[in-house]
């Protein structure tokens, strides 16, 4: 799961009660099970560490079930993408270089794999305002898109956006809920 050093020692956008549940979640869980040992974590610093993570992707033994970039967005810096491809939309350019390395690596990954499993991609990215500034991107190379608002009363608002394979379900929203440290389903609609 290739992630970043500094977001983890930044400020996190996480409800600070989110992530006293968890704290309390992990707890009670038991350190030495198995699924822990299932979990690696790869902290990269830029868009070189995920380049070269998925460039070398297949020479892994073993493929995992799941790969996770947090805070994908924050690994374009502004500065080195112009210095690097001395563009007006050099950062464009630079998450559609590697969302495309991305995506190979993935399509071949599963290919090895077969009816064995699967892998699969999740990123994430936080965002200020109504639209992502690379949503235009990200649907072209990302099968499933979701957004997640907070509507200012305690609850949260999961929408899906249409992608390149899931135009159909454009507008589908789902509202959720905090109670009593449970994820509590309020409704289920149409935009």
């Amino acid at each position: 799961m290739p992630c970043s050093v500094r977001a983890l020692i930044s400020d996190s956008p996480v409800p600070r009660f989110l992530k006293l549940n968890l704290f309390h979640f992990f707890q009670s869980v038991d350190p030495s099970h198995s699924v822990f040992q299932r979990i690696q974590i790869k902290y990269v610093e830029d868009d070189d560490g995920i380049r070269m993570y998925f460039a070398a992707f297949h020479l892994l033994d073993n493929f995992p079930a799941a790969v996770i970039v947090d805070d994908f967005a924050d690994f374009f810096s502004e500065r080195r993408c112009h210095q690097r491809y001395g563009n007006a939309r050099a950062q464009d350019l630079a998450v559609v270089h590697i969302l495309a390395l991305c995506q190979n690596a993935i399509v071949h990954a599963n290919a090895k794999l077969g009816t064995l499993g699967s892998c699969n991609l999740l990123i994430s990215d936080t965002h200020q305002g109504d639209t992502p500034r690379s949503l235009f991107i990200y649907k072209r190379w990302i099968g499933a898109i979701y957004t997640i608002q907070g509507d200012g009363i305690g609850s949260y608002i999961l929408k899906s956006v249409s992608s390149s394979e899931c135009g159909s379900r454009e507008g589908r929203t789902a509202k959720y809920s905090i109670a009593l440290q449970y994820l509590v389903l309020e409704h289920i609609g149409n935009g």
